[in-house]
């Protein structure tokens, strides 16, 4: 008979192998046997208090680190509890690989502790199916190698997302041959350019009067590319959220973000362009402005190229002239060549355009950035941890006006350096994916940027940090609301009902700083603008995680675009 070996240990060594680092996730009892195989296997472990924040510190480490994150969870009450981090991760295209415990094979169908069998035996994995690239059961233990190497490779290929495997918590202890894992994931090349097409593109966009490069999330990692096909063709650069950061922003060719939030230079010189090359965006509604001809694209008259690795995409939200299913890295690179000694159409004052347009809607708020106002304006935010934060640091936002904010008014200078949720928009994603960050990158600083709304929803975060030895940062923006939903009540209705923290009609503020303090980190309440910045500097110099709390006047972002919501709202008796 051949050597055998429990499967949970060889499972641990298998991902070791792989090149997992660590695993975040909670306990529960259908995974205990992992646990200690993960004990004695040397493989970090970082547990959690809530499966949220365990699904939220995946995805920071993954988008930190380049490499596929794995989740290990609960059933029942465990997956359900992740599933709003998996779905974050697969809107935003980051690859996970969620390994799930559940309820011993052989009890399929007779309900036993947690199983979820309403409609299907054992149908825990079901809640995943609408945003994982692929669902697994392991219904055999001698599966379990195949299954596990096939999440892997999916969840990094292609257009990256999560991948789900369900195991039977009995099969995580059967005897398998001690050679049972011995397949990798094969190496894979991504899909490029042809040169054909490359020198077509490229020439198109020599030609065009008015052509706008158009970056979304896909083209992370490829901002020397980027800049290359844009300098070589002079050629303006836009951006989504996601794109935010590929290029540095102080490029001169840069426009900055569209859509909603973005910026009327960005906006306008998409509307307004002949051709639009796009590359690794989905063309989103908040991006777009609602799709609406009026303020983002006008497509047509515009003419569009898009590539994207997700074939489904291309042409998806607007016409398209012509579709590219390729890497963009791969693609830029192509492209960037194609266009060495391309003869361009004259651009005029480009550049000094764009510096104007920029300068023009940054004076805008550019006296708030050393206002003394208290509680402080988010604009001396802002301000102050620019300062603080070396330029290599990170910078993880939540949702409101941090991540809105952010996009539109935060300069970066190192692409990859701003980390924040867009597809999903999932406020209680900043406090927990910092975690993940400071795993994947322990010498750079990682700030989060979040509000208080975000922050109070699950402060176990602090404990987290706390027992892991990550010297995080948490900046909190207290307005004392949901602040960009009770702006947007206002405006429409006249007041914020639901949407205030209040307490005997006056706002109500957490003790955050005291909070951190009894968790033993460091926490700081700031009384005057003045006291910020110090107190930013003393944290990022710490070992220890720090809660920086900061009263702030709730103000709305400026929203130079269109959200069809405005459109809908009627106020009625």
């Amino acid at each position: 008979m051949s050597e055998t070996r429990i499967a949970a240990y060889q499972l641990v060594d298998y991902l070791k192998r792989l090149g997992v680092e660590v695993v975040f996730g909670l306990t529960g009892h259908t995974i205990i046997a992992m646990l200690d195989a993960l004990g004695q296997g040397g493989l970090r472990f970082i547990t959690t208090r809530h499966e949220q924040v365990a699904a939220h510190a995946v995805d920071g480490y993954a988008r930190a680190s380049g490499k596929v994150g794995v989740l290990l969870t609960h059933l029942g009450p465990g997956l359900t509890n992740a599933a709003t981090g998996v779905a974050n991760a697969a809107l935003d295209s980051i690859p996970m690989v969620v390994i799930a415990g559940d309820v011993p094979s052989y009890f399929f169908g007779r309900h036993p502790h947690q199983e979820v069998n309403l409609h299907l035996d054992g149908d825990q994995y079901e809640v995943y199916r609408p945003f994982c690239k692929r669902v697994y059961r392991v219904d055999r233990a001698e599966d379990l190698p195949r299954i596990v190497e096939r999440a892997f490779h999916l969840a990094q290929t292609g257009r990256p997302g999560p991948v789900l495997v369900d195991v039977p918590m009995d099969i995580f202890s059967v005897d398998l041959p001690v050679d049972s894992f011995s397949k990798i994931p094969a190496s894979m090349v991504r899909p490029t350019i042809d040169p054909a097409t490359a020198e077509k593109i490229a020439g198109a966009l020599a030609n065009a009067e008015r052509p706008v490069i158009y970056i979304g999330g896909g083209a992370r990692g490829a901002s020397s590319e980027v800049i290359a096909l844009a300098e070589s063709l002079e050629v303006p650069v836009a951006h989504t959220l996601m794109g935010k950061g590929t290029l540095p922003d102080d490029h001169p060719l840069l426009l900055g973000m569209t859509g909603f939030w973005g910026t009327p230079i960005a906006n306008d010189s998409c509307r307004e362009a002949d051709l639009i090359l796009a590359i690794g965006t989905r063309l989103a509604e908040a991006n777009s402005s609602s799709w609406d001809s009026r303020f983002t694209f006008s497509i047509p008259p515009t003419r569009l190229i898009h590539i994207d690795i997700d074939p489904a995409e291309i042409g998806r939200n607007y016409p398209t002239e012509l579709g590219v299913v390729a890497d963009a890295k791969n693609a830029l690179s192509v492209l960037a060549q194609a266009a060495q000694g391309c003869k361009h159409r004259n651009r005029g004052n480009l550049r000094e355009k764009i510096a104007v347009g920029r300068k023009s809607f940054a004076a805008n708020w550019a006296g708030y950035y050393d206002s003394d106002q208290y509680p402080l304006r988010p604009e001396r935010i802002l301000g102050e941890v620019r300062a603080a934060l070396p330029q290599d640091g990170f910078l993880v936002t939540d949702v409101g006006w941090n991540k809105n904010g952010v996009a539109q008014q935060f300069p970066f200078t190192i692409p990859g350096t701003f980390i924040t949720p867009s597809g999903l928009a999932t406020m209680g994603f900043g406090p927990a994916a910092v975690l993940g960050v400071k795993v994947a990158q322990p010498k750079r600083a990682a700030v989060a940027l979040v509000g208080d709304g975000a922050f109070s929803s699950n402060m176990s975060v602090i404990a987290t940090a706390m027992e892991a030895e990550l010297p995080v940062v948490w900046v909190v923006m207290d307005n004392a609301a949901f602040g960009t939903i009770a702006g947007l009540e206002k405006m429409h209705y006249g007041w914020s009902f639901g949407c205030l923290f209040e307490s005997e009609g006056k706002p109500y503020r957490v003790d955050y700083a005291g909070v951190a303090q009894s968790c033993g980190a460091r926490g700081v309440l700031i009384r005057a603008a003045n006291e910020l910045g110090p107190a930013l500097r003393e944290a990022l110099a710490s070992v220890m995680p720090t809660v920086i709390h900061v009263p702030m006047e709730n103000v709305p972002t400026p929203t130079p675009g269109h959200w069809n919501i405005n459109d809908i709202y009627r106020k009625g008796a």
